[in-house]
């Protein structure tokens, strides 16, 4: 995992959850703008899975388990799958707020990631 995208990473997370989260707390019903927001953040594991095959091909490798980091972000991609998923079945305040609260849930889970990798 290299560590300046990690932090990158991180700050689209804080940066998408908190807009979200704002959001709904505000009363806002789920829209174009915080799924787009969400699509964003979704869009930086993508990247991350992309990387991550990438270093592995180049012969790195995490100090832990790799199925472990895998399944971290495998879950925190699903994660912002699924509440997107669900703000779109389910059109209430509720779901922007479930929007913001994920990506705040993947944060720990991509500094968990870290550690994994650096040991």
């Amino acid at each position: 995992m290299i560590e300046a995208f990690f932090y990158v990473e991180l700050s689209v997370m804080l940066a998408v959850g908190l807009f979200n989260l704002t959001l709904g707390l505000l009363g806002r019903l789920p829209s174009l703008v915080s799924l787009s927001a969400e699509g964003l953040a979704a869009l930086t594991l993508i990247v991350q899975v992309g990387v991550t095959i990438s270093l592995l091909l180049n012969g790195q490798s995490s100090r832990a388990s790799i199925l472990e980091f895998f399944g971290y972000l495998l879950v925190a991609l699903f994660m912002l799958l699924g509440a997107a998923f669900w703000s779109v079945v389910e059109r209430t305040k509720y779901s922007t707020i479930v929007l913001g609260a994920v990506p705040l849930v993947v944060c720990i889970m991509i500094a968990r990631m870290l550690q994994l990798w650096v040991g």
